[in-house]
């Protein structure tokens, strides 16, 4: 846009001319302009022109995505404790910029909103705003077709705190990237803080600038890994206290053991055995978690876990999980280890090494030899084959 100044007037004073959207939030230059951004209108966006009186942002922040609402775990400890340091002191920590990566419902954009909540809490006066990648894009891209850029500019340039989701979307967006890079060095050379997620990290995003790249690399990436047994267990526990709700213990354990690799699928399913038990007027048992689960779960053919295999078995011989994983060479230990290896490799695409490691660290002869022996008592013990074509219906998904 054009800021230049106008000849003098009369009085020998110099004027500025001022766009005519501008003119109203000159008036009242408190008040945000609703601006259409990405074609919604209301948005506040306010691009405002430098030395205009500070505009009051709305962070975008979602108030559920907080740091107490967020299970730490082993999967992504670093990460929390590293946001937990930035939130307290925002721009003075050698996490700068902050690169939270991770697949696919693994609490990248809950954490990234955590740390913007714990950030306006410690510090009401920090400007804070979070804003997808392709949010940014949009906005981008509306500047261009209003010829107002350096609003566009100007706006991030006086943002305190910026958070940034998925910034791998930005690949191939040349126009996009450069003006974030100018950005981005503003905010970094001025002691702002940038909060960068993405689905991988900065060494295996392609078609992003190496400038750029260089630069996510400045501060600290942190990875958010698939959460243990335990901590989806933890999770589902959390989001049942916040809920008010109470589900038996062993609909709880189906669902952390079935769901494995995503946190939102593992909370959904959650909420669909609920829906399910309202609406239909169902009591929540184990079964009605299975009917659910199996339609929850995408429509491909689903691989139970080689943990849900030790659970039942376990289950059904009455034996502790600990014992099964033990180096003990008791009997029925021994027994039920075998029967858990044999439906590990029938039920799962886990290699033979893979089963034997979470079978005490057994190796993968263990495992083929376990097979055979389930196999030769199947054929010889009538007893021992119940026991297996119980177990194959507990195990399987009805």
């Amino acid at each position: 846009m054009d800021n230049s100044y106008n000849k003098p007037s009369k009085g020998g004073q110099q004027t500025m001319r001022v766009p005519t959207t501008h003119r109203s939030a000159m008036k009242n230059p408190s008040v945000a302009m609703p601006v259409e951004v990405g074609g919604q209108r209301g948005i506040k966006n306010p691009f405002i022109i430098p030395g205009l009186k500070k505009v009051a942002v709305d962070s975008q922040l979602n108030p559920n995505y907080s740091f107490e609402n967020y299970v730490e775990g082993e999967c992504n400890r670093l990460a929390r404790s590293a946001g937990f340091a930035v939130a307290s002191k925002p721009g003075g920590t050698a996490f700068n910029p902050l690169l939270i990566y991770g697949g696919v419902g693994l609490g990248k954009t809950h954490l990234a909103h955590a740390i913007g909540i714990e950030i306006k809490n410690n510090h009401p006066n920090k400007t804070v705003l979070y804003v997808s990648s392709e949010k940014f894009t949009q906005q981008f891209i509306e500047s261009v077709r209003n010829n107002s850029q350096n609003d566009f500019i100007h706006f991030y340039q006086m943002i305190d705190v910026l958070i940034i989701d998925d910034v791998q979307f930005f690949a191939g967006k040349e126009k996009t990237q450069d003006v974030f890079f100018h950005i981005f060095n503003h905010l970094h050379q001025t002691g702002k803080q940038l909060v960068l997620t993405s689905d991988k990290p900065p060494v295996e995003m392609q078609g992003i600038e190496q400038r750029l790249l260089s630069r996510f690399k400045w501060g600290l990436s942190a990875d958010l890994q698939v959460p243990s047994l335990e901590t989806r267990i933890a999770i589902l526990q959390k989001k049942m206290y916040i809920e008010g709700i109470e589900l038996p213990k062993d609909v709880v354990e189906y669902l952390a053991y079935s769901i494995t690799t995503n946190i939102r699928e593992l909370e959904g399913a959650l909420i669909s055995v609920i829906a399910q038990s309202s609406l239909n007027k169902k009591a929540i048992t184990l079964d009605l978690a299975k009917q659910m689960i199996d339609k929850f779960v995408k429509n491909t053919a689903r691989e139970v876990s080689i943990d849900y295999i030790q659970k039942v078995v376990c289950d059904y011989f009455n034996l502790p999980i600990e014992l099964l994983k033990s180096k003990t060479r008791k009997r029925e230990v021994v027994q039920a280890r075998q029967i858990a290896m044999y439906f590990a490799k029938q039920m799962t695409k886990a290699s033979l090494a893979s089963i034997g490691a979470h079978c005490g660290g057994k190796d993968h002869a263990t495992v083929l030899h376990a097979c055979k022996t389930v196999n030769n008592l199947m054929e010889t013990d009538k007893r021992f084959k119940g026991y297996i074509s119980d177990l194959e219906k507990k195990i399987a998904i009805q």
